[in-house]
């Protein structure tokens, strides 16, 4: 029976173009938001006044966050070592050249879609079939001839069941992940900048307060003494007087390594050397506590969060590789032509009768690979599913975050003002001592207890306010940063 030769490829051309982009495999969606409404129960709801005359704070539902947030607290010395962190911290650097590889990537998969067109040029020395070639008789012997071509070819994948398809799809969505990561790793840098500068200053406030209790230690042992010459002391007075200041003198080294610490962690922060980098003075009494704090409703805060929608671009990344893992076990079709030309030496190529073409289409199924493209298949399934576990977790964490971070907020507001108190009646009951003791009245180890309670608790009220800063920058970061 007489079979057209030409006609295999174009069955293979129409095939292709009726069943054309049929992509197999699941479809993705990206996971509902959580239905939950409030982050804390209603009985911790957050109470952020603080009575005493201290900077009320209060929360703005459904605000976004500026997009240079940390310009709230009103400090141009922190908006520059933002600004530093932002342009020299090499991990930032690092997220950018990751992205602009993913990027690429998704341009070299998008490629896979078009034809793809190359120039063949060939020269071979052959020993072949002569009556194939009308070079002579089939009886006499074979000769050896050159054969020389050149060309473009043309391959095109028509991508029936999707695969290449499915390897785009993937491509963008990794592309989309390390956008995510990206974004995230900025927030990452511009929130430890804010509370590595907030804790520095507050360690420098503190120590500060170290200072002026052993001071007040260093007067009262003076003041001890002299009492002790007068036969107003016991000699007991003396050495609990003399205890207390080698006591509280401890407090300065421990600080003194916190602010060491700190401002080390500051400058790696700032891409640079502690041994190369001088720390900014910022007196935490120079920056501004924000009074309005942005809170996003629990339904939008999976697409406020970098670090969710990072999840979610990897969730949909395995989902693409589940279809490419089941698009390998359909059918390959593969159409190719060529058009060049042909000759037995380089000045017959370009002859009238030297053109030769091709036009080819093939078709590849899998039969028997032992079971690998169905495990192939498996292991994509898996891996979407720790994916999926994986972006559960993340939006736990999440929101486990700010609820936490309220919560914080709420026992600052409380805790600030407890503490001013607390100060107050330390002042006053000192100078009440102060005048009793002056007086002749007084007892000097009462006198030693209430300049202690008095620095004790302008130490606790340092701490108290300094917390407030920094819980307050952790609400910024927690709410995802500036979109």
């Amino acid at each position: 029976m007489h079979r057209n030769s030409s006609t295999s490829p174009l069955v293979i051309v129409l095939m292709s173009t009726t069943l054309g982009a049929c992509a197999v495999g699941p479809r993705f969606a990206p996971p509902s938001p959580p239905s939950v409404r409030a982050y804390t129960r209603a009985t911790d709801a957050p109470k952020l006044e603080a009575g005493g005359g201290e900077v009320a704070q209060r929360l703005d539902p459904g605000a976004g966050v500026a997009t240079q947030w940390w310009r709230a607290f009103h400090s141009p010395a922190l908006d520059r070592m933002v600004d530093d962190a932002l342009a020299h911290n090499p991990s930032i650097a690092a997220a950018r050249a990751t992205l602009a590889g993913a990027r690429q990537a998704v341009i070299a998969a998008r490629g896979g879609r078009y034809p793809q067109v190359d120039l063949a040029a060939t020269a071979e020395r052959q020993k072949g079939p002569a009556f194939a070639l009308g070079l002579l008789p089939a009886r006499q012997s074979l000769p050896q001839f050159n054969l020389y071509s050149v060309g473009p070819t043309v391959g095109f994948d028509p991508d029936v069941f999707g695969l290449e398809a499915r390897r785009v799809e993937e491509s963008q969505a990794i592309a989309a992940e390390r956008r995510d990561e990206l974004a995230a790793a900025t927030l990452a840098i511009e929130g430890n900048t804010v509370i590595s500068t907030l804790n520095v200053a507050a360690l420098d406030l503190q120590i500060k307060a170290a200072r002026q209790i052993v001071a007040a230690d260093a007067r009262n042992l003076s003041l001890v003494r002299r009492s002790f010459a007068a036969g107003r002391a016991r000699r007991i007075d003396v050495l609990t007087a003399r205890t207390r200041l080698a006591n509280d003198a401890t407090l300065l080294p421990a600080l003194g390594r916190q602010l060491a610490a700190a401002q080390d962690g500051l400058a790696v922060l700032q891409g640079a050397f502690p041994a190369a980098w001088t720390p900014p003075a910022i007196d935490l009494d120079d920056l501004r506590l924000p009074a309005r704090l942005p809170l996003a409703v629990p339904s939008a805060l999976v697409r406020a969060r970098p670090d969710i929608r990072a999840a979610e671009s990897l969730l949909h990344a395995r989902s693409a590789a589940v279809g490419v893992a089941t698009a390998r076990q359909y059918p390959n079709i593969v159409l190719s032509a060529s058009l060049a030309t042909a000759g037995l030496s380089p000045a017959s190529l370009f002859g009238s009768t030297s053109a030769v073409w091709t036009i080819a289409g093939g078709i590849t199924a899998p039969v028997f690979h032992g079971g690998a493209l169905a495990a192939r298949r498996r292991e994509a399934d898996a891996q979407f599913s720790q994916a999926l576990a994986l972006y559960r977790q993340t939006v736990l964490a999440a929101f486990g975050q700010v609820a936490d971070t309220l919560r914080a907020l709420g026992q600052d507001a409380a805790l600030v003002e407890d503490e001013r108190g607390a100060l107050g009646a330390a002042a006053a009951g000192l100078e009440l001592q102060r005048a009793s003791y002056a007086a002749g009245r007084g007892d000097v180890l009462r006198l030693l207890d209430a300049e202690r309670e008095f620095q004790q608790a302008r130490l606790g009220y340092a701490r108290a306010r300094a917390q407030r800063y920094v819980d307050s920058a952790q609400l910024f970061v927690a709410m995802g940063g500036a979109q």
